[in-house]
């Protein structure tokens, strides 16, 4: 063990609060010496992928992570692997052609048992609306009725969803409002299972890129899939959306977002769990829709993801030991680390959740909020 990596690692954890082998929450228990080298070069990268082999512990993971973050030893502490990520993400757009599908291939069609057992009663895959719920199932259903009341959904509507997943959405609208929709995702395990959801409402499931679509809907939503769009195609992203929406239709694009422009994400989250995947800013969105759409409403309730994950946390957890085998003690591991990280960054306020309501042309006398 290099005695002068570990002091380096020690002096680093200790401006976040945190000691090897303490006994506070923020604590961990470094079990394997090359720790210290691999998290100096590789960052992130390496931090995720040491906890993946077991190399260190946590008392509380997302209390750890959460320190890190607040001391923005982050921002400091970069792997060598990173020059190419970013050389990559300028140069190549990793989100065309069938770089679009992989994070379907290897993120939403990893099984849809997992999904289940991590989700709750609704296969929703994204923020819950906590405002007045104190359950997952709760705040899932206020979540789906909010985006309903801001699109102001009357019955008859024809509605679009773009990144679908199972269909929970469509499905919610036309049981309650009465609509009938198209829904679309790259994943085919969403697409299977999202038709059965669906059964026998009016609902079409598509597996299909959102690039393709070029006919006519009353109202578009799209839930927690802009994520996966990718800065090069923001713009594209939005004309699919202004040539596919009524003059006098709503469009509410639900997303996770970041304070800082950025063209690529987190290094260990794009090699395990969502691939070309990358987190807008503010920015970032309102150049891509400028001339597009007329800005209604911008709502952000992102601390309420970290209690969103907290119960999905709770929930595959108590369901490892009837899971299907597959999902071993090393993806465990990553599906903790991938949960406790997402909770940090929105613990921390480096992520946002926001819902924007937009129209093309203003509505008239104005728009009026939801909450």
């Amino acid at each position: 063990m290099d005695a002068g990596l570990q002091r380096r690692v020690e002096a680093l954890l200790q401006e976040a609060d945190v000691v090897p082998g303490g006994t506070r929450a923020q604590d961990i228990d470094i079990l394997d010496p090359r720790f210290h080298a691999r998290v100096l070069a590789d960052g992130s990268l390496g931090l995720g992928e040491s906890y993946m082999e077991g190399w260190w512990r946590a008392h509380s993971l997302d209390g750890f992570l959460t320190h890190l973050l607040e001391a923005r030893l982050d921002e400091r502490v970069h792997g060598s692997g990173e020059v190419w990520d970013a050389l990559k993400a300028k140069l190549f757009n990793l989100q065309s052609g069938q770089g679009s599908f992989e994070v379907g291939k290897r993120h939403y069609d990893l099984g849809n048992d997992l999904y289940r057992a991590m989700l709750g009663k609704r296969l929703v895959y994204s923020c819950g609306y906590w405002r007045h719920a104190d359950t997952l199932d709760a705040a899932q259903e206020a979540k789906l009725d909010l985006i309903c009341r801001k699109l102001r959904l009357q019955p008859g509507m024809r509605i679009l969803d773009i990144g679908c997943g199972w269909g929970e959405a469509l499905k919610f609208a036309a049981e309650r409002y009465g609509v009938q929709g198209v829904g679309v995702t790259i994943s085919h395990e969403q697409a299977v299972l999202a038709r059965e959801i669906c059964a026998g409402l009016p609902v079409e499931i598509r597996l299909q890129d959102y690039r393709e679509l070029d006919e006519p809907f009353d109202a578009i939503l799209s839930v927690g899939m802009f994520e996966h769009v990718g800065v090069k195609n923001y713009r594209t992203y939005f004309e699919t959306a202004r040539r596919c929406l009524g003059e006098q239709g709503l469009f509410l694009l639900h997303s996770i977002g970041t304070n800082i422009s950025r063209d690529r994400t987190d290094p260990w989250i794009a090699r395990y769990i969502f691939p070309n995947s990358m987190l807008p800013s503010a920015a970032q969105i309102t150049a891509a829709m400028e001339g597009l759409f007329v800005l209604e409403d911008w709502h952000n309730f992102g601390t309420d993801y970290d209690l969103t994950l907290q119960a999905w946390r709770d929930n595959v957890e108590a369901a490892w030991d009837v899971l299907d085998p597959r999902y071993d003690e090393r993806f465990r591991r990553m599906w903790r680390f991938y949960l406790a990280g997402s909770m940090s960054t929105f613990r921390t306020r480096h992520s946002q959740l926001w819902q924007l309501v937009l129209s093309p042309r203003g509505v008239p006398g104005g728009y009026v909020d939801v909450r």
